[in-house]
């Protein structure tokens, strides 16, 4: 037994009850970098925006960066414009837009991130949000979309197939409840992009599949799942432009 102030603690209490001492290097990389980067790209884009003519409620200005920076498939094919297969995810219409995926990047990021680190989680978020573009060109070409919907919905596919990889139900974690009620509202509200989020659930159940299904069935090093992350971002990268120029 130790002495202490008040009795006597037996040795195995007095371990457990030690502080922990944790470096800055290591708190560094706990924080959710990426995620916070991304918030603030959008952010820093919608404020921009603002400044330039677009409407904090949804209007598009002349020289705003929506009608420079949205995806629109016309302008995409003929203008040579592929950076807003791109550009386009950093772009929203209005207040509560970029507020409800912000919010929505937020629950979602950091926990997926801490996951897979942060290379992994730029890169599956990537490859939700050019998988949103493709989606949303196949499905509205000749709309003007934009939004961070199509990444955000690339997380909810990544969060399934984890949930499903873990033996856990979505519908007990409360998942499935919260992405049945957003499918809802893809289909419901006129004014959301389905193939966009259509899009982005499907690039991530495949990115879930790399970096949760795919370790389990073929021993293969970490950065193999990288590699195929960042071939399958250029993929839906060079599949949106070819959709855009076979729809004008």
């Amino acid at each position: 037994m130790n002495a202490a102030s008040v009795g006597f603690h037996c040795p195995e209490c007095v371990k457990a009850g030690r502080q922990k001492v944790h470096s800055g290097v290591s708190l560094f990389h706990s924080r959710p970098v990426v995620t916070q980067a991304l918030i603030a790209a959008n952010l820093a884009a919608f404020l921009v925006g603002l400044v330039l003519g677009d409407g904090l409620f949804g209007s598009v200005g002349p020289d705003g960066l929506l009608v420079h920076g949205a995806l629109f498939g016309p302008f995409v094919a003929l203008s040579g414009d592929w950076y807003r297969v791109i550009t386009s995810g950093f772009l929203h219409y209005g207040l509560f837009h970029i507020a409800f995926n912000m919010y929505a990047l937020w629950i979602l990021g950091p926990q997926a991130e801490r996951s897979l680190g942060s290379v992994r989680f730029g890169l599956v978020y990537l490859l939700g949000l050019t998988a949103g573009s493709l989606g949303a060109m196949i499905n509205s070409p000749d709309a003007l979309t934009a939004g961070a919907s199509g990444a955000i919905f690339g997380l909810f596919g990544l969060a399934v197939v984890n949930q499903r990889s873990l033996g856990r139900s979505i519908w007990d974690s409360g998942l499935g409840p919260i992405l049945l009620l957003n499918l809802l509202l893809t289909l419901r509200v006129s004014s959301v992009s389905v193939g966009g989020h259509l899009g982005g659930f499907a690039g991530g159940l495949l990115a879930g599949w790399i970096v949760y299904q795919l370790p389990r069935r073929a021993k293969l090093p970490r950065w193999s799942q990288e590699t195929l992350l960042a071939l399958l971002c250029v993929a839906g990268f060079v599949a949106t432009i070819a959709v855009a120029k076979g729809s004008v």
